[in-house]
């Protein structure tokens, strides 16, 4: 009877799991109820809310390995603690970082990279520097205007630089933001610059790229990168201002601990 519990504890993840039986004392838990229409899979009877305490108990004192074991989790827990941990695995799968359109995909990060450069068709680039031009003939629209994700490979990691149109308030702004692909934690050892200008003026920020655990537009409308003012981008672009041609440059490197001062110093990419 525990291995029942156990494994309907394994399929069923419940913030609060709850056994049940029917009237010929069959068991099972409340989600696998709706799955069998309130009938007993055994007897067939009709189920009511008659709840097992004692299995309840049974349940509370097992241990269980977390879901994303597969994936490379040692971790074990009893039930109550494992729904915890599994809502912050360093293990669990990513979303797809794309942001030009809802994708669903989640994964690994090495399935990830592959999905980007299959299916979404996404630049991709080693090195830590790069030198992008953006040119868009109609710098009026921002609608829907999600305009290029590159990925760089560099520490053998990879970065996902974002360049894209929004509505600020009513005034309309482009934006350059990097997300690291992997944790919070990682994506601390790294930082980045960017720059844009154009007729003897320049924009620039620094900063260390956000997660990939970050959604996308949980960033943008944090505004954690290189915003540039319409008016701005148009100065940058130079000639009769109807056509926006920018040039973004950066570079990506890794803060390295100092071992005698114990300060931060950074490792650049050669």
């Amino acid at each position: 009877m525990a291995l029942i519990v156990k494994q309907c504890l394994i399929d069923c993840s419940n913030s609060f799991f709850v056994v049940l039986q029917c009237h010929n004392g069959h068991t099972l838990c409340s989600t696998c109820k709706t799955r069998v229409h309130n009938r007993c899979p055994t007897c067939r009877q009709e189920l009511g809310d008659i709840r097992c305490l004692a299995l309840e108990k049974v349940a509370e004192s097992l241990e269980l390995p977390c879901k994303y074991m597969l994936l490379g989790c040692p971790e074990i827990f009893p039930y109550y603690s494992k729904l915890k941990h599994e809502s912050i695995c360093n293990f669990r799968p990513y979303n797809c970082p794309y942001a030009g359109s809802e994708c669903s995909v989640v994964g690994d990060i090495p399935f990830l990279v592959a999905h980007l450069r299959d299916d979404h068709k996404v630049d991709m680039h080693s090195g830590c520097t790069f030198n992008h031009r953006y040119v868009k003939s109609n710098p009026r629209e921002v609608e829907n205007a999600t305009w290029m994700l590159t990925v760089f490979h560099c520490f053998g990691q990879y970065f996902c630089l974002h360049f894209e149109a929004f509505q600020l308030g009513v005034a309309p702004v482009y934006m350059a933001f990097l997300r690291f692909m992997g944790d919070e934690i990682e994506a601390r050892n790294y930082s980045y610059s960017l720059e844009v200008g154009g007729n003897g003026r320049k924009l620039t920020w620094e900063g260390t790229p956000r997660s990939i655990r970050d959604s996308h537009r949980r960033v943008r409308d944090s505004h954690d990168g290189l915003i540039i003012q319409r008016n701005m981008a148009l100065f940058f672009s130079g000639g009769d201002r109807k056509e926006l041609k920018l040039r973004v440059t950066g570079r990506i490197w890794k803060e390295q601990q100092n071992p005698e001062g114990g300060a931060c110093i950074p490792n650049l990419c050669s």
